[in-house]
């Protein structure tokens, strides 16, 4: 694979998601000699978006997000060099300054002089961790067996919003979010406590998340110990081994939020909410037999109801 390939220059992603949803009004070599871009480069993203995330692309687009995290929570102010910093100081991940500066360039990121700010970040932390108990185990036999939840940033006129989904692994479905412009704990202590107040694990089930302060908290590890879950996180600096919930925020992201400039937070949060409704009752999934996480789940309990009933008959 050519240098480049594995990621879209950030610019002419957005021309080729034009071409794609305009592309029975008018013919993709015009509208490529139309936008400055070349047929070949619209047909790669195509075939980027139909095959299989491979484990290098996730954790380069890992690296993106996080580019871009650190870039625009501190004001457009860094240069690749204070970035690679935050990347390796804060989020663990063992990558070059080389790398990180040929990122930003592609996606057009460069210092600015700098203005005054205020850090929103903090990763350090003295909490306990716990070991990685899930060990990219993703396809658990049923449902509240395995959940996963991380948290990702979505940027707005008004500044950044934070989601924490929590996720069943079995259907992927997501049982409950929050969305604030925080990431204090109780943005994710809440979204917990909603999904165990709905579903009521059996005890032993498998919670999953990253590292950070949140989830390694007192309150959220004891909400968890009182469900009686088995607390697992991921290896610092591996976001492959939440590759489900990493999955999810790419979808929502490429399927819906790039589509759109948001002016104000409402209007995200109501964007957000629109997409993980339609995600959970209508989004196919070839990983679910192109089923909806919802339509998974009855497929999966109408099973066992008919299982029970067949063992209750009595044999002729």
């Amino acid at each position: 694979m050519k240098k480049g390939n594995a990621h879209l220059h950030a610019r002419n992603r957005v021309k080729f998601e034009f071409i794609y949803e305009h592309r029975t009004e008018h013919t993709v070599s015009k509208m490529c000699e139309v936008l400055g871009v070349s047929t070949s480069g619209y047909y790669a993203y195509l075939h980027r978006l139909e095959r299989p995330e491979t484990e290098r692309e996730a954790f380069n687009r890992y690296l993106d997000e996080r580019i871009l995290f650190h870039y625009h929570d501190n004001h457009g102010c860094y240069g690749s060099p204070r970035i690679h910093k935050k990347i390796r100081d804060e989020d663990g991940l063992s990558v070059s300054l080389k790398k990180v500066t040929n990122r930003m360039r592609e996606l057009e990121l460069y210092a600015v002089p700098p203005k005054k700010f205020v850090a929103t970040t903090d990763s350090k932390h003295a909490n306990q961790t716990f070991p990685n108990h899930l060990k990219r185990e993703f396809q658990p036999e049923a449902p509240n067996k395995v959940w996963a939840t991380d948290i990702t940033y979505i940027h707005t006129g008004e500044g950044f919003l934070y989601l924490n989904p929590v996720m069943d692994l079995y259907s992927r479905r997501i049982i409950s979010f929050r969305i604030d412009d925080h990431m204090k704990q109780s943005l994710s202590l809440h979204a917990l406590e909603e999904a165990i107040s709905l579903r009521e694990p059996e005890a032993g089930w498998i919670h999953h998340s990253d590292q950070g302060s949140q989830y390694c908290s007192r309150a959220y590890v004891e909400t968890l110990e009182e469900a009686q879950a088995t607390i697992s996180m991921s290896r610092k600096g591996t976001p492959y081994d939440n590759a489900c919930v990493e999955s999810f925020f790419a979808s929502l992201k490429k399927e819906y939020l790039y589509k759109y400039v948001f002016p104000t937070k409402a209007e995200a949060i109501l964007a957000v909410q629109f997409y993980i409704k339609f995600y959970n009752q209508k989004r196919m999934h070839s990983f679910l037999d192109d089923k909806s996480p919802i339509e998974k789940e009855k497929a999966y309990y109408s099973g066992q109801s008919q299982k029970l009933a067949s063992e209750q008959t009595p044999s002729a």
